[in-house]
């Protein structure tokens, strides 16, 4: 007998839902999306959505999307609950409005780069020491420090320019 919600969520997972389903719906969905508003096959929306059935299938054939979405998500929900976090806390500290002001972007880039990069580090497919995990983990350090390098050099050149 079913008596929680994670009992519903554990009998979902047995059935694929997770695997499979969700991942088709998400793959169908955007690629239709994407035919449907360049034009590419003209009006015809059963071609579009044959061809957006057979992407969707043909991605879950081997089992990367599965153990991708697996990996990503999950990351992405704690990537949102962080830029959450912090646009909170800078709610408490700055005066005016955050949104309109533009100056939080950059929270939003952090916060995405950092949920792909940790992600693609820990998806067994890249992970050991020829794959994307192994170069992460032996070179982060110079990777930060390039990172802040290039931002520094972005910052000073943007604020050296003379205006006309």
């Amino acid at each position: 007998m079913v008596t929680t919600v994670t009992d519903v969520l554990n009998i979902w997972n047995d059935l694929g839902v997770f695997s499979y389903v969700i991942p088709f719906l998400l793959i169908f969905a955007v690629i239709f999306a994407i035919l449907d508003k360049t034009g590419m096959l003209g009006e015809n929306k059963t071609i579009e959505s044959i061809v957006a059935a057979s992407i969707g299938l043909l991605s879950l054939q081997f089992d990367f999307v599965s153990e991708f979405f697996a990996v990503i998500f999950p990351r992405f929900g704690i990537g949102i609950s962080i830029f959450i976090v912090l646009l909170i806390m800078l709610g408490f500290f700055y005066e005016g409005d955050l949104m309109k002001s533009g100056r939080v972007a950059w929270i939003g880039w952090t916060v995405g780069i950092g949920v792909v990069l940790w992600s693609l580090s820990a998806w067994d497919q890249w992970s050991g020491q020829s794959g994307f995990g192994g170069f992460f983990v032996e070179n982060i350090w110079s990777i930060i420090v390039l990172a802040v390098l290039v931002t520094i050099i972005i910052v000073v050149g943007k604020s050296g320019k003379k205006k006309v």
